[in-house]
This record gives C-alpha cells, sequence and structure tokens, in this order.
C-alpha cells in the first residue's frame, strides 16, 4: 500500500544505512547486516518520513502568528469572505459564488460550527490523503474531497435514517450498482477506500450529465431524477442557482455548505479554529490481508492493539469478527504493527485456534493398582530456558516443546507474541510417575486326572445340565488409542445399545485408552 511514497524515502532509507552511522559502521562490500537491525532501521525510518508528511494536514504555523486568544471568534466583513471564496476560485474548476446565500451559511458556520470544523479537521488527516491519491486517479477536481465533510463528518460507521451510510452517504441500491458488497459480516459501503472509490466514479458519471459541477453535486444529493424535474419546472434553466428554487430545501442547502466546507478547511486559522488532535493519519497505515477467519480480539491481544482502535480503522466490518474470504479479507492498522503482524500470522491463526477452538485433552486413563505398581517418583516439573534465535517465533517455539502458545506466553509474562533474537523463554517440561513394568508369575500347578468311566449296559439317562462344569462366558475388551464405544461395538458384532447393556455404567461418550469394556 502507498508504493508512490515508498519510492520516494527508499534514498533516505539508503542513506540512513550507509551514512548514518560512524566510520566503523559504514556499510561496505561483503559486509553482513544483522536482518533485525535492518529491518528496524527501515522502520523507523519509515515512520518519520510518514509522520513528517502527515503534519501538513494540521498545520497550526498560522494561527500562532495570529495570537488569537483561546475564546476569540473573529468577524470579518462580506468583502473578506468573497476575497478568500475567490481566490479558492482561481485554484478550481468549482465556481464557489458569494452571494446572500452563501454568506450567510459561511457566517453561520464561523459561529455555531466551530465545534464540528475543529472535529473534521482532526479526521481529515485520517482520509483526505486518499481522498486526494483516488480523486487524482479519475482526473477529478481535489475540491470534491469536501463532499464527504457535509455527507458524513469524516465518520464512515455513520448511517442516516434512510438507510444511506459511509464516509459517501451510499445508499444500499448505489452501493450494489457500483459493486459495492454487503452480507452478514461485512458492508463495503463502509470501507474507506472502496466507496471512496465508488464515489469518484458516481461523481465522473454525474458531470458528464450536467457539465456543471454544482449540479453535479445537486444530482448527487437528492438524486438525477429530482434535478431532472427542477430543471425541466425552472424552463431548462442550465446553472445551479437558476434551477435552485425547484429543488427540495434540502438540496437547496446542500452546494452553500459544501462552498463552507471548502471555505473553512481552508481558513479555519483565520477563525481561531484549532483542529481536533490527530489520532490516526492514513499516510502512517498499512493494510495485511488475512487468509483465515480472526476474531479482532485475538489480533488484539496477540499485538497487544486496541480492539477500539481496530474496530475504528476497519468499519467495513459489521462486528469485531473478520471472516474469511478469497483471496483474503484485508484489514487497516499502523505500519509498525502491520509489519510485525505479517511475521507472526501463523501465530495468529494459532492462538484464534487456541482460544475458540481449543482441542479437548486425551482422558487420564485409569491405573489399575492391583496389576501394577508405582515407584515413589511424583509428577515433577523441570523449567528450561530457552534463548529465541534468528526466525523463532511464538509458534515455532511452542511446537518444539510440545506446548500451547498460551502456556508459553503465561509462563513468561508475555502480553504480546513479539519477540526479540536472544531474549530468554522459560518452558515448563511435565514429567509423569514412573510406572514398574508388571511382571507375570508363573505357579506350578500338578495334573489331575480323572479316570475314564466304566462302561456298563445299563442305561441311565441323566440331566446334561447337572455334569456340565459352569464356564465363564464373560469376555472383555481394553481400550485402545483411536477406539471409540461405537467402533468396539462394531468389531464385535453387537449394536451400540447391546454394547451399553453390557455395560451399563460406562459413558459411551467419554471412553479412555486402558478402560475394560465387556464385550459379550
Amino acid at each position: 500500500m502507498k508504493l508512490q511514497y515508498f519510492l520516494f524515502f527508499f534514498s533516505f532509507v539508503f542513506l540512513t544505512l550507509c551514512f548514518g552511522q560512524t566510520k566503523k559502521h559504514l556499510i561496505k562490500p561483503g559486509d553482513s547486516l544483522d536482518k533485525v537491525d535492518f529491518i528496524n532501521t527501515v522502520e523507523q525510518s519509515l515512520k518519520l518520513y510518514l509522520n513528517e508528511m502527515s503534519k501538513k494536514y494540521s498545520s497550526t504555523e498560522l494561527a500562532e502568528k495570529l495570537n488569537y486568544e483561546s475564546a476569540t471568534i473573529p468577524t470579518f466583513s462580506d468583502e473578506v469572505y468573497c476575497e478568500r471564496l475567490e481566490a479558492l476560485n482561481d485554484m478550481s474548476p468549482f465556481h464557489l459564488d458569494c452571494n446572500p446565500t452563501t454568506l450567510s451559511v459561511l457566517k453561520n458556520w464561523g459561529d455555531k460550527k466551530r465545534s464540528f470544523i475543529k472535529i473534521v479537521m482532526g479526521r481529515s488527516g485520517l482520509y483526505f490523503p486518499m481522498y486526494e491519491a483516488k480523486l487524482a486517479e479519475y482526473g477529478l477536481p481535489i475540491e470534491l474531497k469536501y463532499l464527504s465533510v457535509i455527507e458524513s463528518g469524516l465518520r464512515p460507521q455513520v448511517k442516516s435514517k434512510a438507510g444511506a451510510c459511509g464516509l459517501w452517504q451510499f445508499m444500499y441500491g448505489t452501493g450494489q450498482y457500483f459493486g459495492l458488497k454487503e452480507n452478514s459480516y461485512i458492508d463495503e459501503r463502509m470501507d474507506p477506500e472502496k466507496e471512496t472509490d465508488a464515489a469518484c466514479r458516481f461523481l465522473k458519471q454525474l458531470y458528464d450529465i450536467y457539465g456543471d459541477w454544482n449540479l453535479a453535486l445537486a444530482a448527487y444529493n437528492a438524486g438525477p431524477g429530482t434535478v431532472n424535474k427542477a430543471i425541466r419546472r425552472s424552463g431548462n434553466l442550465k446553472t445551479y442557482w437558476e434551477v435552485r428554487p425547484y429543488l427540495p430545501t434540502e438540496t437547496q442547502g446542500y452546494v452553500p455548505a459544501f462552498i463552507a466546507a471548502a471555505y473553512y478547511m481552508n481558513y479555519y486559522n483565520e477563525h481561531n479554529i484549532k483542529p481536533a488532535e490527530v489520532k490516526t493519519n492514513f499516510l502512517t497505515l498499512d493494510t495485511i490481508c488475512l487468509t483465515k477467519a480472526v476474531h479482532m480480539a485475538t489480533v488484539s491481544k496477540l499485538m497487544d492493539w486496541s480492539l477500539d482502535e481496530i474496530k475504528e480503522i476497519n468499519p467495513i466490518y459489521k462486528t469485531a469478527y473478520i471472516p474469511k474470504a478469497n483471496p483474503g479479507s484485508c484489514m487497516y492498522g499502523p505500519s509498525d504493527i502491520i509489519s510485525k503482524l505479517a511475521g507472526l500470522e501463523d501465530s495468529l491463526y494459532a492462538l484464534e485456534e487456541s482460544i475458540y477452538f481449543p482441542k479437548k485433552p486425551d482422558p487420564i486413563p485409569v491405573v489399575d493398582t492391583t496389576l501394577q505398581k508405582t515407584d515413589s517418583s511424583i509428577a515433577s516439573t523441570n523449567n528450561l530456558k530457552h534463548q529465541v534465535k534468528m526466525g523463532e517465533t511464538v509458534k515455532t517455539i511452542s511446537v518444539k516443546y510440545n506446548v500451547t502458545i498460551e502456556e508459553l506466553m503465561a509462563w513468561n509474562s508475555l502480553s504480546t507474541a513479539t519477540l526479540s533474537v536472544g531474549q530468554e523463554l522459560i518452558i515448563q517440561q511435565k514429567t509423569s510417575p514412573k510406572v514398574a513394568p508388571v511382571t507375570q508369575i508363573k505357579t506350578n500347578t500338578p495334573k489331575v486326572t480323572t479316570p475314564a468311566p466304566k462302561q456298563t449296559n445299563q442305561t441311565t439317562i441323566t440331566n446334561p445340565q447337572q455334569n456340565k462344569k459352569p464356564v465363564d462366558t464373560k469376555k472383555y475388551h481394553f481400550v485402545k488409542k483411536g477406539d471409540t464405544f461405537t467402533r468396539i461395538a462394531v468389531n464385535n458384532g453387537l449394536s451400540v445399545q447391546q454394547l451399553k447393556n453390557l455395560n451399563p455404567g460406562v459413558n459411551a461418550g467419554s471412553i479412555y485408552v486402558g478402560q475394560k469394556i465387556r464385550i459379550k
């Protein structure tokens, strides 16, 4: 993302790496630079550069020169307002008319809407850089970025009573027409970049229809059909101000409000309006596209990143759940966090699985003390120390020692999954009690021979059950790894119910290795 900025600062980064150190640290042919130091230097240089770039969206130098008292609300003559609008017109294809209607709106904003101007000035740093890039891509006037100010106050989550939402307030049908998808998890009308791209295409279409930017803005607000009817009622007049009396009341105030937004976003210092603090700037954001579904809470836990901030920067998601998508579900974040997250993607999915889809532990087998003996040793815990090597993550280390990520983080009081080379980690290794082997004791039992009965001519009728020795018909199966209650029943020619009847005290859903199951 923001590739256009990377090429510009690359030479700066290179010079920083090569010449920003003392002579003994200069990079020479054949020298090797530690990978971690390299990426840290690059990221720090990028952050400094982007922070410098973002300052132009919160400049207060002029306000300091004007030296207003904090409570002062400056007033100006109509001539001053008109001169300033004319200066804006000289740099724009728009015609920001100075007439009694616009002057009235300008004065009202300067008195009653100071807090609104302050807030949108603070939010402008998050969206205006992206707006400007998109408008330039479509060859549209840069002043159109102010349209989003009066549409949403630069809040992507805002939704109107009529159902319009997003920075540019697209209705559902308009969003569908311009390819913005919506389902139970996402609404692309609230994706800042995707909706801005759609708004640029829509505004371009409207200008191609009317050939006048003010009429195009009126059509954006009220719809082309409404504007066309107003034009007919006016006697086919061709300018916004001529057609304005025939437009709906809301649309009559739409263009004057746009002019006021354009004016105050340029002359806020002169009116002693200090922009709200810029919390996040678009230039400092990056994206990562995830191949698996995750909860934002998992990202927050792994990266020690505020869940509220994740939601705020990613309004496209209706809930705090990022669904799986093809080719991937993308999310915004500060470039330094996204860079680290890219190296911990496997750990993210493993942590997600451990939190929301934990594996059930294998049942602990019951040891028959009549057959086995244990020595005097008891279960003990041995703490091992592991020193983090280049390229290792919490995921790879947990796999190496056959422990979970959560255990590893808990043992070492890690609030995030970020590790540094050389860091020492504690690994708790549990050992089970030693079990003595079973010794089979053989006994010598003397053979007993029974003499054959003598034959006689007398026929004796006897009950065969009286001469038959009792036979133990019970048969058992000892549960092995992979066995299930159903599998045992099938393998022994029984129905599940029959097997249950033979084992009334056994829970068929939780048998364990070594358990004795009666099968006959």
